[in-house]
């Protein structure tokens, strides 16, 4: 695993139970890709080492060998889970490297090593954004997310209020449209419970 070239001393004497940020510190989110490795395996993993996760789930609908037409809960995709990053970097990049498969922490970018830190605020409004109970939503990847254009916008009114995104238009039909490293979400909207805001 990678160190990362951050010159946090979380590990000297002086920060001894201090490692977690307090709530006066930026809670960012990362997005770990796994390698045939169970999603629910690593969700554990994370959670003995006292970490939060979320791994997004959607309904899906099927027949039965008898044929009858049944549902249950999926992940939307096998290979992303979601990571709260409470610990310092170097801790976070030891707690990753201690899995005993691999993991992939997306970086910033090909030639930036930086790890990709989603804002806790973005991160929660995917969360309610992907809850398997709410209808006329979308998944996309990555990279159909970045060909959709759209307006930022913020829900003014409705059961969307306070969500934000690009306000995206699809099949006739409006959508907000949310994105994290990874993939990203739609959920339909009404245009008039949006209001514009500055990028």
């Amino acid at each position: 695993m990678e160190k990362a070239g951050n010159d946090n001393n979380c590990f000297s004497d002086d920060n001894a139970g201090k490692e977690r940020y307090d709530a006066g510190n930026a809670v960012s989110w990362h997005a770990v890709k796994l390698f045939a490795v169970r999603q629910k395996d690593v969700a554990d993993y994370f959670a003995d080492c006292g970490l939060e996760s979320f791994i997004p789930m959607c309904r899906r609908d099927y027949v039965d060998d008898e044929g009858r037409h049944r549902h249950d809960i999926r992940p939307v995709v096998t290979n992303l889970i979601f990571v709260k990053a409470v610990f310092c970097v170097r801790r976070m990049l030891s707690i990753y490297a201690g899995y005993p498969k691999r993991l992939f922490v997306m970086r910033k970018g090909k030639d930036n090593p930086e790890l990709y830190n989603i804002p806790d605020k973005q991160m929660r409004e995917f969360i309610l954004m992907c809850n398997p109970e709410i209808e006329m939503k979308k998944f996309l990847s990555e990279s159909e997310a970045k060909l959709k254009k759209g307006q930022r916008v913020v829900v003014d009114f409705g059961p969307l209020k306070g969500l934000s995104g690009r306000l995206v238009r699809q099949s006739h039909k409006y959508f907000l449209l949310k994105d994290v490293p990874g993939m990203a979400v739609m959920i339909k909207v009404s245009r008039w419970c949006c209001r514009p805001v500055e990028e």
